[in-house]
C-alpha cells in the first residue's frame, strides 16, 4: 500500500532528510520506520513467538526464569 502526505512544511522535510542521512537510510525508508514506531510492536502468531523463544536457546523452564529475573533486576 502507498500512503501519501500532504502539506509537510519544509522545515519538517529537511529534518527527515537529516534524520535519514544519520541513519543511513533514504526518506522512504526512515518514513516507514517511523511509522512502524509509532504503530507500537507488531503482535506474533503463536508459531512465531514459538519460533522467537526457540532463537534464545533455552533448555529448561529454570533457565527462562533465571533469564527472566536477571532483566528484571537489571532495572
Amino acid at each position: 500500500m502507498n500512503l501519501s502526505i500532504k502539506n509537510v512544511p519544509e522545515d519538517v522535510i529537511e529534518r527527515l532528510r537529516e534524520k535519514a542521512k544519520r541513519n543511513h537510510r533514504s526518506m522512504q525508508e526512515e518514513m516507514l520506520a517511523i511509522l512502524e514506531e509509532a504503530a507500537g510492536p507488531k503482535r506474533l502468531s503463536v508459531q512465531e513467538a514459538t519460533r522467537e523463544i526457540k532463537k534464545l536457546n533455552f533448555r529448561t523452564g529454570d533457565e527462562a526464569t533465571a533469564w527472566i529475573r536477571e532483566d528484571r533486576d537489571a532495572r
